[in-house]
């Protein structure tokens, strides 16, 4: 099988050994090689994954979007509505006002929170990390189980019939309606170029923090350490990645890297993903702006489904892989 990244590594290789005449096999070696691959190729992914996602984008907008879910139930609808959050904001809080602006456009909360749940856990940003750092293999499980958590934790509680704990005033706003605007193809090539200077802009240092990091534990950390205290055999390993991941909320690109370390170093890839999920789904910062819209009920067991889904998925993981 052909190694599209070989010149990536080759030219980290170089700069590490030859360059940077660090010695190879030490240490310090195996940490500056993996900061300098992991760097460059994840990189390359965002970008290439940015731009094929904005771009198709810009045929599925918020009011397509709010006419096709509009007042629709289903568990059809459920996915649909997961679907789209994949292609949507990359980041928890940033999905939190399309979220209202569904409410507010009648789109039914399960429906809804479909959406929401989807968006954080799984886009174009995300993928291409995952993709960079575990493979294609996890890489799909992760998008499909992130789907499939949007779904039944949506469809859930469209089943508890819990609008009376979202606040009054979200039903009262009537939604402005915005023109949709044709968009020729320079135009969609555009905004895609736009959406990667701006993504990128704004993940950059997140990313380089996050390898860096991982690329210290990939060198210096003792093989088989997390395997010995949260391995398979630890049955409450899954549940305790999953809280230790909310309150340590950060920027998914660059959790993704030190996953990838843990990972390399003896833990468990569903306990790894169930980790990140914890830290994408449940983020504290979420919590505090879902507060002014949603009544602490509601909130409640959107937490319960989602951390309880998300622990499943960590233990099947750890059952396949």
């Amino acid at each position: 099988m052909i190694d599209i990244f070989y010149p990536l590594q080759w030219l980290a290789d170089k700069l590490t050994y030859d360059i940077f005449g660090i010695v190879q096999g030490t240490s310090l070696a195996s940490s500056v090689n993996f900061i300098i691959y992991d760097v460059m190729k994840i990189f390359v992914l965002l970008c290439f994954m940015i731009f094929f996602v904005a771009y198709i984008r810009t045929y599925v907008t918020p009011e397509k979007t709010r006419r096709i879910l509009g007042g629709k139930k289903g568990v059809q609808y459920n996915l649909i509505a997961s679907l789209v959050g994949t292609v949507t904001p990359f980041c928890s809080c940033s999905s939190v006002p399309l979220f209202i602006g569904f409410l507010e456009a009648g789109v039914p909360l399960g429906v809804t929170f479909s959406f929401l749940i989807t968006s954080p856990l799984v886009n174009e940003a995300a993928v291409a990390v995952l993709w960079a750092t575990i493979g294609t293999k996890a890489t799909v499980m992760y998008v499909t189980s992130g789907v499939a958590i949007g779904v039944i934790g949506g469809y859930l509680i469209g089943l508890l019939k819990m609008e009376k704990y979202v606040a009054d005033f979200v039903y009262k706003i009537h939604s402005k309606q915005v023109a949709e605007t044709k968009m020729n193809r320079k135009e969609r090539f555009d905004y895609a170029v736009n959406e990667v200077k701006d993504i990128v802009g704004r993940v950059w240092i997140y990313v380089i923090i996050g390898v860096t990091l991982g690329g210290i534990f990939h060198g210096y950390a003792p093989e088989g350490i997390l395997a010995k205290y949260a391995g398979k055999d630890n049955p409450l390993a899954v549940p305790i990645a999953v809280l230790i991941g909310v309150p340590l909320y950060s920027n998914v690109m660059g959790m993704i890297p030190i996953m990838e370390s843990l990972i390399g170093k003896g833990l468990p890839v569903g306990t790894s993903l169930a980790f990140l999920m914890g830290v994408t789904a449940l983020s504290l910062p979420e919590m505090i702006i879902l507060k002014k819209v949603l009544k602490k009920q509601l909130i409640a067991v959107f937490v319960t489904i989602v951390t309880i889904a998300i622990i499943f998925t960590g233990y099947l993981f750890n059952y396949l892989i």
